[in-house]
């Protein structure tokens, strides 16, 4: 199969820095896309609720003052300084921060299934890439046989051999061919944009990549291990969980809210009085120090409402957490019997297909060179190369993305790196 080989081993040059493989374009956009960064970003608003969390209530500051100057009683004034303090009773404060840092757990499970996502997508946009890319090598290479064709068609009009109609066949052929090239640099330029646009390069910049769709590794694995391995790796299926354990600690704080809260205070009063022993007046200022304590009395509102609510959330969490389970084994299985198929596929190409398509064609365009076929029998085998080529290129791509998803499903490399 030395035709379609050189093929899938030669893709075209695009720029003039040095050529990304996948691992480097996964890397970039793992660094640089703009979505997954500004997800990033939002780690302060997390740890600034677990800020929030471990912090008490603000004290307050009383002051009370009074004096009898405006009804006559000049001499008479009292003073109040006081202190309180709100008391959060049933360890409320240790329950809010055990939310907080689920809440951060969750998130960082959150930061991690994009990044997972996100990588899939680039892999799937990169084989594209290389699809376009070498589907334009084979372009190139259809459009050299129907010049070839149009020489030998050229040398045997001269010689008097064939009518003029099969020249201008020819020509139509090439000219067919030469438009498909333009749509396909037109579909390469497309993928290459979403590519970029993944990765998160600046506007007007531009990469090569570096990589092949025939590649030959293998996932050994059987349905039920991958399916067991996705479980306890999938990411997203970790974010649930950590919502699960949060929503558990959101119903303990309901019930702590059910609690008051106690709030104690401390004032020191001063009083000033006017008396009159003997016709002498004089003053007398008495200072007291005084303790307060209260708390609210839960006889309507004893946070019914509140830990309802928690437990709603808690049944919803828990309901999500089980709906994912079994939405991943399905994205296993189905990525695990789409991965065997395209194998499968290939396989007839190897063995059944591509073995005689290169010597058929070599055989056609002899026969033609001689006169012992038509022009229609050449130009119907050289679309047949074509098709088939391109049908294996397609074959090789679905290969690579079906592996692609396989991978992202179980979240585990399951070859040793794809290039």
């Amino acid at each position: 199969m030395p035709g379609i080989l050189g093929l899938l081993c030669s893709a075209p040059v695009w720029g003039e820095s040095q050529p990304l493989a996948l691992p480097q374009l996964v890397d970039y956009a793992l660094q640089n896309n703009g979505e997954l960064n500004a997800l990033r970003a939002e780690k302060g608003s997390r740890d600034a609720a677990k800020i929030r969390a471990g912090l008490l209530p603000n004290p307050t500051l009383e002051l009370d003052a009074a004096t009898g100057a405006l009804t006559g009683s000049s001499a008479e004034n009292s003073l109040s300084i006081g202190f309180s303090q709100e008391l959060l009773l049933a360890g409320k404060r240790d329950k809010r921060r055990a939310i907080a840092e689920q809440e951060m757990e969750s998130y960082r499970w959150q930061l991690a299934d994009r990044e997972r996502v996100l990588a899939e997508e680039v892999k799937t946009a990169f084989y594209d890439v290389v699809l376009a890319e070498q589907r334009l090598t084979l372009a190139d290479r259809f459009i050299a046989l129907n010049r070839q064709l149009l020489e030998v068609t050229n040398e045997r009009l001269l010689a008097g051999d064939i009518p003029e109609l099969e020249l201008n066949l020819v020509k139509v052929e090439l000219a067919r061919s030469e438009g498909a090239k333009i749509d396909v640099e037109k579909s390469l330029q497309q993928r290459q944009s979403r590519l970029w646009t993944l990765m998160g390069l600046p506007r007007g910049e531009s990469r090569h990549v570096a990589g092949n769709l025939d590649n030959k590794t293998q996932v050994t694995g059987e349905l039920a291990d991958l399916k067991q391995l996705a479980q306890g790796k999938r990411p997203d299926l970790k974010a649930l969980a950590a919502e699960k354990v949060r929503g558990d600690a959101e119903l303990v704080l309901a019930d702590a809210e059910s609690i008051p809260n106690l709030t104690a205070g401390i004032a020191l009063k001063r009083d000033t009085t006017a008396m009159e022993i003997g016709g002498v007046e004089g003053k007398d200022t008495a200072y007291t120090l005084g303790l307060k304590l209260s708390i609210p009395i839960p006889v309507f509102d004893r946070n019914q409402a509140g830990v309802q609510e928690a437990r709603a959330r808690q049944n919803s969490a828990a309901s999500r957490w089980a709906a994912a389970v079994n939405s991943i084994e399905r994205d296993v299985a189905t990525a695990y019997l789409s991965y065997r198929n395209t194998e499968k596929v290939l396989g007839l190409y190897r063995s059944n297909i591509l073995p005689q398509l290169e010597e058929n064609l070599k055989l056609t365009q002899e026969a033609y060179r001689l006169g012992e076929l038509g022009i229609l029998s050449v130009i119907q085998e050289q679309k047949l190369f074509f098709e088939v080529n391109d049908s294996y290129l397609t074959a090789l791509h679905d290969r690579q993305t079906a592996l692609v998803k396989l991978e992202s499903a179980v979240a585990t490399d399951l070859t040793g790196g794809v290039q």
